[in-house]
């Protein structure tokens, strides 16, 4: 086996304290859904590894669902902005919804995913974040439940890619050495 090319230049968060808190965030959710149906939306790539270790702690019934936003800028108005398209559709109608994701940070494909949920008759939709970086905001949004605050600008591990799509297997969160 080859050497790693990621090296880090610190931790983050442990193996151990995201496990605390994935635990700390699976009885809090099961708590508030007690004796219902939870449809887990987990958004895709950042969201996997979260998402898997956090539906494996839920006390309840749980159906898992993936999405997989994506950005596109268009400029055929001559002004720039940015839509957002996602698959696959999934069935929200009447379901009470957890959407999980890795990381929020300017908020804009939580937002629009939480606004679609609710506009197609979810019965609700809450938003779960291991990480919440606050300082990258660009509208007003506050996840349900969170994880962990991060200031760093770029943490990889446990589900976060590295250029070139690497370290989304650390077990761990790390800063990556420049």
């Amino acid at each position: 086996m080859s050497e790693s090319k990621i090296k880090l230049k610190k931790i983050l968060f442990t193996t151990e304290q995201i496990q605390v808190r994935v635990r700390e965030l699976a009885q809090r959710i099961s708590s508030d859904y007690a004796g219902r149906t939870l449809h887990v939306v987990c958004v895709l790539e950042n969201g996997f590894v979260f998402g898997a270790d956090l539906v494996r702690q839920l006390q309840l019934d749980v159906v898992t669902q993936f999405v997989r936003p994506e950005l596109r800028a268009r400029a055929d108005t001559g002004n720039e902005h940015t839509e957002i398209f996602f698959g696959p559709e999934v069935d929200v109608k009447g379901k009470d919804v957890l959407l999980v994701e890795a990381l929020i940070q300017s908020g804009i494909t939580s937002e629009f995913l939480v606004r679609n949920f609710i506009t197609r008759g979810a019965a609700s939709v809450k938003l779960c974040a291991l990480l919440d970086k606050q300082a990258d905001r660009k509208l007003h949004l506050q996840p349900d439940y969170f994880g962990f605050l991060l200031d760093e600008s770029f943490a990889v591990g446990y589900g976060l890619a590295a250029p070139g799509q690497l370290a989304r297997n650390l077990p761990l969160i790390g800063v990556l050495e420049q």
